[in-house]
């Protein structure tokens, strides 16, 4: 089957990481390994009932603040540095967007409960794709199947007709055992050769 549909992570790909040091200040000043701050941060349990629209956005960070002794103030300065160094691609953006109307585009984040507004109303990323779909909103996470099954029925698609493009071995995985052309994402020049070629069939 050609392929007719495209669909991108957001975190990892979209939007990465290039500067640790706000991070990496705030670890050593906590007294954790570099990167462990990441873990904690993503990997709560707060954070995943996040993430699943379970609870709040509010309650990762209150989690944050209570496990570290964080003031107001303290984690305002947190929340500033930890996300300080990460930068848009505006690149893969253009490349997806540029893919519009031969082909459907949608972003598959595993995400807060902010996602939507912050991908529409900050980044713009609603001119980018045709389809937004938030772990959150849907109470389903990648890998789960059904957030996967659930993008290619809002796409109206089938699973061979669909490449999707995420920074995470497991996820990756998962859209392969449906049938979808699953790429891992190292690079944006190989993500997007490697998307061209999934198209080329």
């Amino acid at each position: 089957m050609p392929i007719r549909a495209v669909i991108f992570d957001f975190g990892g790909v979209l939007m990465r990481t290039h500067d640790y040091g706000g991070r990496n200040k705030w670890a050593e000043r906590l007294g954790l390994p570099e990167r462990e701050l990441e873990k904690f941060v993503f990997g709560s349990a707060a954070a995943t009932r996040g993430m699943l629209g379970e609870l709040p956005l509010e309650a990762t960070w209150e989690h944050v603040a209570a496990t570290f002794h964080l003031d107001e103030a303290e984690l305002r300065r947190f929340q500033d540095d930890f996300w300080a160094g990460d930068r848009l691609d505006g690149e893969l953006i253009g490349f997806l967007a540029g893919l519009r109307p031969r082909y459907r585009t949608a972003l598959l984040s595993n995400a807060w409960s902010n996602a939507r507004a912050l991908f529409t109303e900050q980044l713009g990323l609603d001119k980018a794709v045709d389809l937004m779909v938030i772990s959150a909103e849907e109470r389903l996470a990648k890998p789960d199947e059904r957030i996967y099954r659930l993008t290619l029925e809002r796409l109206g698609v089938q699973p061979q007709e669909a490449v999707f493009v995420d920074d995470m071995p497991a996820n990756v995985e998962a859209a392969r055992a449906l049938g979808i052309h699953g790429i891992r994402f190292q690079n944006p020049a190989q993500a997007m050769a490697d998307v061209r070629e999934a198209m080329r069939g």
